[in-house]
């Protein structure tokens, strides 16, 4: 079998990575520094000698590498998981070269145009896509703002404005979710299917390395100590056991929690917002809104 993991130099992606090797999967690494890359191999390879791994190089906030990426990962052998990992927080006035903000871009836009790529691709193989998302208890108070996905009023965010960075990346982490329940619709005829899952409050991620001091201010506010989280192993689980677990074959457009499916907020399922938020994030990145896969919807 053969699975891609993004964001897969650290953290929970590297986590996942080895737990997949050690099942004897093939694994695609995808990062944006190949040296980074390199590490990221030699460590897993250190901990599982035969593990067998590819590199593939793209910054996920670059819409032109994700389309190179995605081409090149449609032409090598059909991918039997999927798991989109990459996320960031970043300052609302980070933008990528098309002006988009880098957190839309790395945590949404990027699995949008890679996923609809690959499904493409498929076009009726079986295939599992899971989307790393985020607790979504605390986020059913953060609806994303379909009339903002560009972040261009911040003050909209909430108060205060040193959190408006989290805040924003917990919208794009509501949208992982909006999106898996959009694409399983749309592939319901397929054998792909799409599910979401929350790895945990992970530590030693390098979340918001763009935003110094973002990390402590969060603590703060939601009352935790940084040093009590557990780390990566931890929050690779559910996404791991999802890629290969029977227990969930032929399950789709779920969310997991600890490896058990749980409702997320009605503003993530709402058909109508799911369809409107697929539909702005296609013209956003210059996609038409209907699949082009034969099966798809």
């Amino acid at each position: 079998m053969r699975a891609i993991v993004t964001g897969s130099t650290n953290g929970i992606g590297e986590a996942i990575a080895r737990r997949l090797t050690s099942e004897g999967l093939t694994v695609v690494l995808v990062g944006r520094d190949d040296a980074r890359l390199r590490s990221a191999r030699d460590r897993i390879v250190r901990a599982i000698p035969d593990a067998d791994l590819e590199l593939e190089r793209a910054d996920l906030a670059r819409l032109d590498e994700v389309r190179q990426l995605a081409d090149r990962l449609a032409e090598a052998p059909p991918a039997d998981i999927v798991i989109s990992n990459a996320a960031l927080v970043a300052p609302l006035d980070r933008r990528t070269p098309d002006g988009v903000p880098r957190v839309l871009m790395v945590n949404h836009l990027a699995p949008y145009v890679l996923m609809r790529r690959l499904a493409e691709m498929l076009d009726g193989r079986r295939a599992r896509f899971i989307v790393v998302g985020a607790e979504p208890v605390s986020l059913a108070r953060s609806p994303v703002d379909l009339d903002d996905l560009m972040f261009t009023r911040p003050e909209r965010l909430g108060e205060p404005v040193d959190l408006r960075p989290f805040y924003a990346y917990g919208r794009t982490k509501n949208m992982n979710a909006m999106f898996v329940y959009a694409l399983a619709r749309r592939l319901a005829d397929t054998g792909i299917t799409v599910n979401g899952a929350h790895p945990g409050i992970i530590g030693g991620t390098g979340l918001s390395r763009e935003v110094p001091g973002l990390t402590t201010l969060v603590a703060e506010r939601f009352r935790f100590d940084p040093a009590d989280l557990p780390g990566p192993e931890t929050g690779a689980d559910t996404p791991a056991w999802l890629a290969t677990s029977p227990d969930v074959d032929g399950v789709t457009g779920r969310f997991f929690v600890d490896r058990r499916a749980v409702e997320t907020a009605p503003h993530t399922t709402d058909p109508d917002r799911t369809d409107r938020l697929w539909s702005e994030s296609a013209a956003l990145v210059g996609l038409p809104i209907n699949l082009g896969c034969a099966h798809g919807r």
